[in-house]
């Protein structure tokens, strides 16, 4: 028989795979490049889960390894370190299961991000800085006898990378009848470094031909590390472009995983979501014009080099959650942003061929 705290678990655990089950995959979506015929891109877009983004997929993960690890039991407060996009999934899934959630995030956090986490039930810890976010999300978990999440450390190894449609199953399984179904690149950033080691992972288990390129923005230490192998880099500021990037190299970071790095300005990233608004008719987070960047980069390589094929990238959540920080003329001027400037850029470069106007540092293995 069962005890309580069994059968406790078996029902949260039945009640996030039934919650799955009613969620259809997510959509592959082409984007053409006029200056790159033969070369086929793609956004694979996440924001249509549930809670709007990529980070929906972790925190699903998260929470079934850590109630099938015993961490988790009826009334646990579950804490969480995020700069919002993971907080607001985690929250969902807490009060799926009936648990209190607390979100330790950055006070720079969009509003958007925090009406969010907040209209799934999860309360708010805001801290100076991305730095902070370890240390308090510990320490509220050890007072309140709850259990910090730490998608920063569990990422890598919470996701099951060999199947169960994982976002690199599902991007080679719609990709059959493409005309290149095996991508020659597959194009993401890294915030925990999960998704990266789900798909670089998958991608030697199946035995595809195909290459994990990350692209990382500015005030972030995961282009340096994978460049020097050193894993112990801290700096103080954090990346403009939420989501993605660290101050530290966090443990689910898989290097070997990757074949190619990317450090994309800031500004290209964001003249991105300029031209892809447009594009798709929609907008974008900051991330997905990040990878968006590296994507163009690549093809602009594929197409001199006569190389047709695919690439596909990652459209990682809604630019809805963004409107008064990237689409804002006004906070991009407080930066230092020309808004008419970004509007061209990525655009001349996509439709015309144009080399980008900013230098991409690019680190091979």
């Amino acid at each position: 028989m069962l005890s309580i705290r069994g059968a406790w678990v078996r029902q949260a655990v039945h009640k996030i795979e039934a919650d799955f089950n009613r969620s259809a995959d997510t959509h592959l979506i082409p984007l053409q490049l006029p200056a790159y015929p033969g070369v086929d891109v793609y956004l694979k877009d996440e924001s249509s889960h549930p809670t709007g983004s990529l980070k929906h997929r972790l925190a699903r993960s998260l929470f079934l390894y850590a109630l099938c690890n015993g961490w988790l039991h009826q009334g646990s407060t579950v804490t969480e370190a995020s700069s919002g996009s993971t907080a607001v999934s985690e929250a969902y899934f807490a009060r799926l299961i009936g648990l209190p959630f607390i979100a330790v995030i950055p006070k720079n956090t969009s509003r958007e991000k925090i009406a969010a986490i907040e209209f799934y039930g999860g309360r708010i810890h805001l801290v100076n800085s991305g730095r902070e976010i370890y240390g308090e999300s510990e320490r509220l978990a050890r007072e309140l006898g709850g259990h910090y999440m730490d998608q920063f450390t569990y990422a890598e190894r919470a996701t099951d990378w060999r199947s169960n449609n994982n976002i690199a199953e599902s991007i080679f399984t719609q990709m059959r009848r493409e005309p290149h179904p095996v991508p020659t690149w597959i194009v993401c950033s890294c915030g925990t470094g999960g998704t990266t080691a789900t798909i670089g992972r998958y991608i030697r288990y199946q035995g595809y031909d195909s290459h994990v390129c990350v692209a990382d923005p500015e005030n972030s230490v995961f282009f340096d590390a994978y460049a020097t192998g050193d894993t112990g880099l801290e700096i103080e500021t954090g990346s403009l472009i939420e989501g993605i990037g660290r101050p530290r190299v966090e443990r689910s970071f898989i290097p070997s995983v990757i074949d190619r790095m990317v450090k994309v300005p800031d500004a290209a990233s964001l003249s991105a979501l300029r031209y892809l608004e447009k594009s798709l008719g929609r907008r974008c987070g900051g991330s997905t014009g990040t990878n968006f960047v590296a994507a163009l980069h690549l093809a602009r390589e594929m197409h001199e080099a006569g190389q047709q094929g695919s690439i596909v990238t990652v459209l990682c959540d809604s630019g809805e959650r963004y409107s008064q920080t990237y689409y804002s003329d006004e906070w991009l001027a407080a930066r230092g942003f020309d808004a008419d400037c970004l509007e061209s850029s990525v655009q001349d470069c996509a439709r015309e061929g144009a080399a980008m106007p900013w230098e991409l540092q690019e680190c091979r293995r």
